[in-house]
């Protein structure tokens, strides 16, 4: 009998330890989570005007390039000589659209990383522990696009 009291005072013990411990798991409310709106952030990063005003610029001049292809191709009369240049020009603007391409691309995602670090070290700096993009988010969570974009270049 004695046995079956002990065994008895455990399982409450352990029941109690138990349920104090889920109970003070299920209380603690310390995670916040905060919004940012990203497009706002990037229609108003000087980077990324900068970086599009700089593919405005190339892209005219790949159009000039382009423009002077059709010219030097209608000029000349020879067949054999008509495709060496549009194989040339071809080339040439193929290059041009995959440089373009490729600096495009390295300075987005540099401009991209950039932005993800301001926005984790201003999270961190007011305490929150999750930052969701706005655009996913349907209810909830602090929008902190105001201060995060007073950071953003």
């Amino acid at each position: 009998m004695k046995k079956h009291l002990w065994l008895v005072a455990i399982c409450l013990v352990a029941f109690v330890a138990g349920y104090s411990i889920n109970s003070k798991a299920i209380s603690d409310t310390g995670y916040r989570v905060a919004v940012v709106d990203v497009q706002a952030l990037i229609q108003k990063s000087s980077q990324v005007n900068a970086l599009k005003a700089d593919q405005d610029k190339k892209l005219e001049e790949m159009k000039a390039t382009v423009d002077r292809a059709r010219q030097d191709i209608t000029k000349e009369t020879d067949p054999n000589k008509i495709a060496q240049l549009e194989e040339k020009y071809r080339n040439d603007i193929n290059n041009q659209k995959l440089a373009l391409d490729n600096e495009y691309n390295a300075k987005l995602k540099q401009i991209d990383t950039n932005i993800k670090s301001i926005v984790v070290t201003k999270a961190k700096e007011m305490k929150y522990n999750l930052v969701l993009p706005k655009s996913i988010v349907l209810f909830g969570g602090d929008d902190i696009t105001s201060e995060v974009a007073k950071s953003v270049k």
